[in-house]
């Protein structure tokens, strides 16, 4: 059936429409461009076959480092009703070596701990507060707890959960912090490093063969623009180490929430040496 003439109108002012169209867009960013020659793609390469690949690890650093926290009861298995503070005086009554008076390292954070008798976050009371969340994935809260070591610049992370009726330490590390976050079921602890426009990200994720939270992600990364540290030689020092050393026992943050009820993180004992090459 031919069309009207109000038809065969609206049909050639669409034809017109779209040359017009066409026209317009011919030549504008639009277009498809070349993006040059593509780069020949390089597999790793294997360096020095010949060595007998390791079967044992050259430094212990706690990779998996869990513990019964001893003396500390868990109410109905629940560890929100678990005293933060209890927990803290346990492993220093447990280590008195490190935080008993003399030249111990710890000994003002023991000091401090008589301020704590309205809990975390009160008067000199080091231990910080908690945070909360299932990192486990068994369903149930575990708990992240924070507390500086005293004299000194380094924080004590420590990430507990239940098991067994029991009170279990399932990371520990021992850092200078500029940031911890809580990731999923992951625990991300940031550290300053000795060269300028970087720092240090240690992510510790929850393994269930091991039953502990595991050092998965170790990397140095930028977090500002780029500056060339100072010369060893300018400071008269020596050369500059990047060697960090850390305690293992577990945890990580992901922007903490001041609420109570968000998670926290925790740490490995041992010595690490990290690259930043």
């Amino acid at each position: 059936m031919p069309l009207s003439r109000p038809g065969q109108a609206a049909r050639r002012l669409a034809v017109v429409a779209l040359l017009l169209a066409a026209a317009v867009g011919c030549g504008d960013a639009g277009e498809l461009e070349g993006a040059g020659s593509t780069p020949t793609a390089q597999g790793p390469a294997r360096l020095w076959p010949e060595l007998t690949p390791a079967s044992s690890p050259a430094f212990e650093i706690g990779e998996v480092n869990t513990e019964v926290v001893r003396g500390v009861k868990v109410p109905g298995d629940d560890i929100r009703r678990v005293n933060p503070v209890g927990i803290v005086r346990a492993e220093i009554a447990a280590n008195p070596g490190d935080y008993d008076g003399g030249k111990a390292p710890y000994r003002d954070t023991k000091r401090e701990m008589a301020d704590c008798a309205k809990g975390p976050g009160h008067g000199k009371c080091p231990v910080l507060r908690p945070y909360y969340r299932d990192l486990t994935g068994d369903g149930r809260d575990d708990l992240t707890l924070g507390f500086p070591l005293l004299p000194g610049r380094t924080t004590a992370v420590r990430v507990y959960t239940v098991d067994k009726h029991r009170l279990v330490q399932v990371m520990a590390w021992e850092d200078a912090l500029s940031g911890v976050e809580l990731a999923g079921r992951s625990l991300v602890i940031r550290s300053p490093s000795e060269v300028a426009g970087y720092e240090y990200r240690l992510q510790w994720t929850w393994d269930r063969d091991q039953r502990a939270m595991l050092l998965t992600h170790d990397e140095m990364l930028r977090t500002g623009p780029h500056q060339r540290s100072r010369h060893p030689s300018d400071s008269g020092t020596g050369s500059p180490s990047t060697s960090r050393t850390g305690s293992p026992s577990a945890s990580p943050s992901a922007a903490l929430s001041p609420s109570p009820s968000a998670p926290l993180s925790a740490s490995p004992s041992g010595s690490r040496s990290v690259s930043g090459g």
